[in-house]
């Protein structure tokens, strides 16, 4: 997400706090005091995960309302042990910070910890839950998961997706080429090849055409709708009136709705065009599949036309920003560890051979590759918390009662770094602590959840694995990597921007020369 919209959306949040704390603070405090009593007095007999004090109404609010939650969060963790109590406004919420306790909420009670809370936000975007990402757990989710598997994110559709993988990779080889020796900022151009891989993918060839005029205002819509998913939203912690007087006060409803229309119209235009009858193509895309689907459930709320568009969100919001993120943070930290980028080149280079860049068959043999991006999501998770779950029966998450519907956050970013699993250096770039370890991030060991873990594990796992596998190494092969003159490893900041995926704060600037493989 470009840094204007960032520090836009942190203006924002600044506001309409502002107006939340000092005009409706009073309305608040009737509201909630009889539910918040109501709730502890429930609660009292059980023996509840530890947590800072809270102030009255808004409860711990305030302390995960900064720019970097996660940090905050895992320093509260630090004093109050990795399973820690907040209430969130009206909204009892349990933040689990160790690969133990993870593996409780995502394994161990799994099948009580799998459902999504109903914010307002991720209904209205989802269609009313007719996606994968936010929907509740239920039957319909069950059915929309495996769709979704089956027809984009299972190995048949990641390898089917080679065609326009090779091609965006060629693009971003050429367009890197014609720099000649000039910095460039890296995450625009890795943004481009995902966003063509995956809109190639959904929408056909078309996508990545001159052709397609509504491209830059579908790039603007994404990033409005990233913008109203991670920011504040009274409702989330206040379901009530008083949280929906809020958000109307504020204007997040308005800008909700704004954004949906837009991205809402722009799908009906792709639907439209897959639908008319002289399109011709030669391969069909995703788009044309889920088209084939409505039709066969003609007159049947099973699977509708607000299906398709809440797939397709799904897709761009949850696939395009975050592999770009984790490519970014792995070019940045590669850069600032010169040894460990030139052994990853080398085993590139000595594989690949003589050929003019990565083709896909080498990539089973870059074990090295993997290790680093191993290494990158260990500490720089795309999500650093995953999707919020709720409980849906009351469980035991180490050793202290959580009741029935309690907001659940992993904090994927804190137990990535946390010493008790990763040791002394738990805060250090160093792919080689792979070297023999069976560890990996497909859900089995928590010490390592950048996707999540058990049903709610995040589906497109093999796709956004195999697109940052293949477009980084062909970025490690192609080029030789430098700091702009006068600039030395030590200067590259590594300081995050918030938002729903943590983005490098300040843009990455290189210098690529073309290798000469012959």
């Amino acid at each position: 997400m470009p840094l204007p919209v960032l520090e836009c959306l942190r203006q924002q949040w600044q506001w309409q706090l502002t107006c939340f704390f000092l005009v409706l603070l009073p309305l608040l405090f009737l509201a909630l005091g009889t539910i918040m009593r109501s709730s502890y007095t429930k609660g009292r007999h059980l023996h509840l995960p530890p947590g800072p004090r809270r102030l009255p109404v808004v409860g711990n609010l305030h302390q995960i309302l900064g720019s970097l939650p996660h940090r905050s969060l895992r320093d509260l963790a630090r004093r109050h042990g990795p399973v820690m109590l907040l209430r969130l406004g009206s909204v009892p919420t349990v933040v689990v910070s160790a690969a133990a306790a993870a593996r409780e909420v995502m394994k161990t009670h799994d099948a009580d910890c799998c459902s999504r809370p109903d914010t307002p936000g991720a209904r209205r975007l989802s269609y009313g839950h007719k996606d994968v990402a936010f929907t509740p757990y239920g039957q319909h989710w069950r059915e929309m998961r495996k769709l979704f598997i089956v027809e984009l994110l299972s190995m048949r559709r990641v390898r089917a997706a080679w065609y326009a993988r090779e091609a965006q990779v060629d693009k971003l080889i050429c367009e890197l080429s014609s720099f000649g020796g000039k910095q460039v900022s890296l995450e625009d151009h890795i943004f481009g090849v995902m966003d063509g891989i995956f809109g190639t993918v959904a929408f056909g060839n078309i996508y990545g055409t001159e052709q397609f005029a509504h491209r830059k205002h579908f790039h603007d819509a994404i990033d409005d709708a990233m913008g109203v998913m991670a920011s504040f939203s009274a409702e989330d912690y206040f379901p009530n009136a008083a949280g929906r007087l809020v958000d109307c006060l504020t204007g997040v409803v308005s800008r909700r709705e704004r954004v949906f229309r837009e991205l809402d119209a722009f799908f009906d235009t792709i639907i439209e065009q897959h639908l008319d009858a002289s399109r011709a193509t030669a391969n069909s895309d995703l788009v044309d599949v889920l088209i084939g689907l409505m039709k066969e459930h003609q007159g049947s709320l099973r699977f509708s036309r607000d299906h398709i568009k809440a797939l397709l969100h799904n897709i761009f919001l949850g696939g395009v920003d975050t592999s770009s993120v984790i490519m970014v943070w792995a070019m940045a930290e590669l850069i600032r560890k010169p040894w460990v980028l030139r052994k990853v080149q080398d085993e590139i280079r000595a594989i690949v051979g003589d050929e003019e860049r990565v083709q896909p068959d080498d990539m089973p043999n870059l074990k090295y590759l993997n290790m680093v991006v191993k290494e990158t999501m260990r500490l720089h998770p795309a999500v650093p918390f995953l999707v919020p779950r709720e409980t849906m029966r009351g469980v035991t998450i180490g050793g202290y009662n959580v009741p029935a519907k309690t907001r659940l956050l992993v904090n994927a970013w804190a137990i990535g770094r946390d010493p008790a699993s990763w040791g002394p250096n738990a805060e250090e770039f160093d792919p080689d602590r792979f070297e023999g370890s069976d560890v990996d991030y497909n859900g089995a060991h928590f010490e390592l959840v950048p996707f999540g873990a058990g049903r709610r594990i995040c589906p497109g796992l093999a796709m956004g694995e195999t697109n940052v596998m293949f477009t980084l190494a062909n970025l490690l092969y192609c080029f030789d990597w430098a700091l702009p003159q006068g600039m030395a490893p030590e200067d590259v900041s590594m300081e995050e921007a918030g938002g729903l995926a943590v983005h490098k704060k300040t843009p990455l600037l290189l210098v690529p020369t073309r290798y000469k493989c012959h």
